[in-house]
């Protein structure tokens, strides 16, 4: 619970110090002292934003320090998730600079204003002026009556699936709509895979297949002109070198020549046969190769690379990365049908779940609303409302993210007239009640030990403020209670008055936060009475003490 708070250079506050006691706490004092300070520095401590303006005109900064004890296990938890020491007390502060920045601490450390915020929330349940306007909302009299039933989690897993359900469904609808798109896309690149595939092209095969092309070529070309030569020198025909060599060395050898000069030339003939005939064999050699077939399959590859180079507009070596860009974005693309079949399966299975467990919700809140409505109603009969109906109204509607059901608060607050939706009829003074008897309810269910209400008397008198005061001292006995009232009856029932007090000097507005003796809250209650502090105002603020709960 809240044991202490400091605040330094805070508006009209310039170094003010309280300390509570763990039950009724009322703040007192004339208007402008300096209550809405009190709140905003409270609000600022729990993480709240803080506004450019709020620190003492002249000052560099304004200071807020807390000091909290009697850490339940939960907040110790939370401390040590977040890396913060849970020691016995805790102690949060927030310095704001006049620029409007500001700084957070716990137990010395610095934090963020998140962070001040999730452990705040966890440790003060603070209810400001315009509070009571929250019943006015159909979906805050949902959450008043989700908060009763205990169905936080259920809830939390409820909206999850929710979400999902949508994240699917938004996916679904994407791929639908680009059903068309992707069939064309899937086409262009089958084409393309189909016609860069078969030429098993690698880094580098353009320049070289270019050059192997050449090199096949010229050997053709020799291959061919060999086969020529050769068939000159070897061909039957009668005409060939080798045959008309055999023809003449023949002729010579019938010739009778006593001289020996036919001899020698036969013998030269003979040599020049053995000589053609071994150019001939190496000309066969030659003229005997395989060149002309790779150059056909080399001839029809070059033309298929570039063919499709002037296609794609890109060179053999971009044509392999394309190639392969294709075939991945082939395979991510074919399997969007079956993403699509994945996604239709989930999105039923979710569908089933969330009807179920909207049913259950749905089921859970109308138990809840009988009983809550009477609780209710107990209290305010208390509160001086003793005509009183009120019931929550669940109507069927579709399903969203906050289940099946619309919820409405409805209320008759005097004998004879049909309830009618609280947004409708309420006042602020059975507003003000509504709103106590809601929170004294729920006190019962929530661990947040401190409860701050800020002028929760609000078109309030009388026997109702008397009331309002008991039910106040009542709930102090579950929780750690605060409160701002302006009226005598409520701040009579507490057990630790403090009072803000207003004083000008040098042309300064200061404002000092006190505990008054017996006599100093006589006349506080006297003063608050009738504002002028006279015998009848003294002697009923007497008796309001003597009197006291």
């Amino acid at each position: 619970m809240l044991r202490e708070l400091s605040i330094e250079n805070l508006a009209v506050i310039e170094n003010a110090r309280a300390e509570f006691c763990g039950k009724f706490n009322v703040f007192t004092g004339e208007t402008g002292a300096g209550k809405s300070v009190l709140i905003g520095g409270v609000n600022a401590i729990l993480g709240q934003r803080v506004v450019r303006g709020i620190v003492r005109a002249g000052a560099e900064k304004a200071v807020v320090t807390a000091l909290f004890d009697e850490l339940s296990d939960e907040v110790r938890s939370k401390l040590e998730e977040l890396g913060f020491s849970a020691d016995d007390e805790l102690v949060l502060s927030r310095e704001i600079y006049a620029d409007g920045k500001s700084t957070a601490r716990v137990n010395g450390k610095t934090a963020t204003a998140a962070i001040l915020k999730e452990i705040g929330e966890m440790l003060v349940d603070i209810h400001g002026q315009h509070d009571n306007r929250i019943l006015m909302s159909n979906d805050s009299q949902r959450d008043i009556l989700d908060s009763y039933a205990g169905i936080s989690q259920k809830l939390d897993d409820y909206r999850e699936n929710f979400r999902k359900f949508s994240r699917i469904s938004r996916e679904l609808k994407k791929l639908s709509e680009e059903a068309e798109v992707r069939s064309l896309k899937i086409e262009r690149l089958k084409t393309a895979v189909e016609e860069l595939k078969p030429l098993n092209l690698e880094k580098g095969d353009g320049k070289r297949l270019e050059e192997e092309l050449k090199a096949c070529r010229d050997a053709a070309q020799t291959a061919a002109l060999s086969g020529e030569a050769y068939n000159c020198l070897t061909a039957d025909e009668g005409t060939a070198a080798l045959e008309m060599l055999k023809i003449a060395e023949n002729n010579l050898a019938k010739i009778n020549d006593p001289s020996g000069k036919t001899e020698a030339l036969k013998a030269r003939l003979h040599s020049a046969a053995s000589e053609i005939a071994d150019i001939a064999d190496e000309l066969w050699e030659i003229s005997d190769s395989s060149a002309e077939e790779r150059e056909a399959v080399l001839s029809e590859k070059v033309s298929a690379v570039k063919k499709a180079s002037r296609k794609y507009d890109m060179d053999a070596d971009l044509l392999v990365d394309y190639l392969e860009k294709c075939e991945n974005e082939l395979i991510e693309l074919s399997g969007a049908d079956s993403r699509i079949d994945e996604l239709d399966a989930n999105k039923h299975a979710l569908a089933e779940e969330i009807k179920k467990s909207a049913y259950e919700i749905s089921e859970l809140r109308k138990n809840a609303a009988q009983k809550l409505s009477e609780e209710i109603k107990k209290e305010l009969v208390f509160l001086d409302m003793p005509n009183v109906q009120i019931f929550f109204r669940l109507i069927p509607d579709k399903i969203t993210i906050n289940g099946m059901d619309s919820v409405e608060l409805m209320i008759s607050a005097n004998l004879g007239e049909e309830p009618k939706p609280m947004n409708k009829i309420a006042s602020g003074g059975e507003l003000s009640r509504i709103m106590l008897a809601v929170k004294s309810v729920l006190a019962e269910n929530d661990n947040v030990p401190t409860m701050i209400f800020d002028e929760i008397d609000s078109g309030i008198s009388g026997r109702a403020a008397q009331k309002v005061g008991i039910k106040l001292r009542e709930l102090s006995e579950k929780r750690q209670v605060m409160c701002i009232t302006h009226l005598a009856q409520i701040a009579a029932k507490a057990e630790r008055h403090l009072v803000l007090e207003k004083s000008s000097e040098n042309g300064r507005t200061f404002t000092r936060i006190f505990t008054p003796d017996f006599e100093g809250r006589k006349n506080e209650l006297a003063r608050i009475i009738d504002g002028s502090g006279s015998a009848e105002s003294l002697a009923a603020a007497e008796e309001m003490l003597k009197n006291q709960v």
